[in-house]
């Protein structure tokens, strides 16, 4: 029985070919509190995807795509593959800039993994909904240049 459901799948897809990978439109739906992100492969784990995915997800908040740019080129990740962290707080983690210290154990308890770009974005949307541009106000001067007015 095994084999022929393999044999099956097989002359299935090399007759319609096999399923396309996902684009970034098809990937831009944001998690929801207790969805989980995970770190495993998934086209966004090149900065050159990262700022469509965030243009995308965001484009309800544009302040927020604003924000992204300021904090952090949108980049999610440094030329090590690891999440990009702040340069003047370390403790700040990729795109959005989240701050471990004060977020790290909320995000987790809520399903986001910030150390993803899917989960960072989440996590930010959540954090703005939450409290507006304040945790970001520290680059208020750049996303405040760029037209975005806070939403407090």
């Amino acid at each position: 029985m095994m084999e022929t459901a393999t044999g099956v799948a097989f002359l299935v897809s090399s007759l319609y070919g096999a399923g396309q990978p996902a684009t970034v439109a098809q990937t831009a739906a944001v998690p929801q509190a207790g969805q989980a992100t995970t770190t495993e492969a998934s086209p966004l784990t090149k900065n050159n995807t990262v700022e469509a995915y965030v243009r995308t997800a965001l484009a309800d908040e544009p302040l927020l795509i604003n924000i992204a740019g300021c904090e952090s080129a949108f980049r999610q990740f440094g030329p090590d593959g690891q999440p990009i962290r702040g340069r003047v707080n370390r403790a700040d983690v990729g795109v959005l800039q989240i701050n471990e210290k004060y977020h790290a154990d909320e995000a987790k308890k809520l399903g986001y993994d910030i150390y993803t770009t899917e989960g960072n974005v989440a996590f930010g949307k959540y954090l703005y909904t939450k409290y507006g541009a304040d945790p970001w106000i520290s680059s208020s001067k750049c996303w405040i240049d760029q037209g975005g007015l806070a939403r407090n």
